[in-house]
């Protein structure tokens, strides 16, 4: 049984086929430049590589040559494209309307391009992906959207709810809906098949966007990200939370309007406006070791906000008992997760130096740590497979 999963995004169009029977990557992809000229990056599993220029004038196109590249040629994975049992596609917000992933019809798109205010960058083309899917492969096929945000469902109201008049909760549904959803389900998941616990976890995403999460026995209570993914702490280009009243005092200051200060707040501030370098975490290494100030003031201050909000979480659920890194960052940076835990002695916390020397899922945390530490790196596209298996009922 093979699954396909897409990514959609405005101009892009990530997809991996998936064999189920053994959760192995058939062949996986990315169409680029869509709605303006068009390229198409396709590998398969034994290594080939199909690397072509195309007209990709809308998502439709781009899922045409998806067909053609699996089908046919020297990237041809499968003979006949009846041999997909079912797409999963990748979907930003579903707000309160999508607790779980769901079975995807005309009502589910239009739903989802409703709530395009909630995602603006993400529902509209992840709505459009989906209806462009099911014009190239048919209604016959079953075809399930998994939501970002629908893990953090669970939590309670008293996390979800900000201090604001009640009534524009009511009328607008203004909450903490979190995200990065499908990776801490993911890593939480897969912490719970290597050891056997569900415990107090605390899971860390770090990359160009991060979130953190406090998950207890399987279940969300708390995230950092909010009712955008522009809360939470300092990443890439985001400022992450900030005293509301920047927002507006810069705004008077600079003449700016709402969404020229939306643009700032996403994709001028975090690490590229604090350091002046680069919204890559890497760069930021480099230059700081180099003896650029800015830089390292960017990496100590994600570090000691990370910190916080580990700390944070861990006073909420009475303990952690478990902290799992994953994400670019989480998985790559050894030295940013050894800062991170340096200190957290006083929580039973101690760190394997030559452990925490690794890329690849392990456990980092010393043998007398009291709270397990370990990298996980994240599957967010077998999750999304597996969703698509057990929601279509193909089992």
């Amino acid at each position: 049984m093979k699954v396909l999963v897409i990514n959609a995004g405005s101009s892009s169009l990530k997809y991996q086929l998936i064999e189920m029977s053994d959760e192995s990557v058939v062949a996986k992809g990315n169409c680029e430049r869509i709605g303006v000229d068009g390229k198409i990056g396709h590998k398969t599993f034994d290594g080939r590589v199909v690397e072509k220029n195309c007209d990709f004038p809308t998502h439709k196109e781009a899922f045409m040559e998806v067909v053609n590249v699996l089908t046919s040629g020297e990237g041809k994975v499968i003979d006949d494209v009846k041999e997909i049992s079912a797409i999963g596609h990748r979907v930003l917000h579903g707000a309160e309307l999508y607790k779980v992933s769901s079975l995807i019809d005309d009502k589910l798109i239009d739903d989802v391009l409703s709530l395009s205010e909630l995602g603006p960058l993400h529902n509209p083309p992840q709505a459009v992906a989906m209806r462009a899917c099911r014009e190239v492969f048919g209604k016959d096929v079953p075809m399930v959207a998994v939501f970002d945000t629908s893990f953090h469902q669970t939590m309670p109201e008293k996390a979800y709810i900000f201090g604001i008049p009640y009534e524009y909760y009511e009328k607008y549904h203004i909450r903490r809906y979190g995200f990065h959803g499908t990776s801490h389900r993911y890593v939480s998941g897969r912490y719970t098949e290597l050891t056997g616990k569900a415990p107090r976890l605390i899971t860390c995403h770090l990359g160009n966007g991060s979130s953190i999460s406090a998950i207890v026995d399987g279940k969300v209570q708390d995230t950092s990200m909010g009712f955008t993914p522009l809360d939470g702490f300092i990443m890439g280009t985001r400022c992450g939370g900030i005293d509301p009243s920047v927002v507006t005092f810069i705004a008077n200051k600079e003449g700016l309007t709402p969404d020229q200060m939306s643009d700032l707040m996403n994709k001028k501030s975090g690490f590229l406006g604090i350091s002046g370098v680069s919204s890559d975490c890497r760069d930021l290494n480099t230059a700081a070791d180099a003896g650029n100030k800015r830089a390292r003031l960017a990496l100590d201050m994600v570090i000691y906000q990370i910190k916080k909000f580990v700390g944070g979480y861990a006073a909420a659920m009475g303990g952690v008992d478990a902290i799992v890194f994953t994400g670019g960052i989480g998985e790559n940076d050894k030295d940013l997760r050894k800062a991170v835990l340096d200190g957290m002695e006083y929580m039973g916390v101690k760190v394997d130096d030559a452990r925490n020397d690794t890329r690849k899922e392990a456990r980092i945390s010393a043998d007398d740590s009291k709270v397990d530490v370990w990298v996980i790196p994240t599957n967010e596209e077998l999750l999304i497979a597996r969703d698509t298996v057990e929601i279509a009922k193909l089992k």
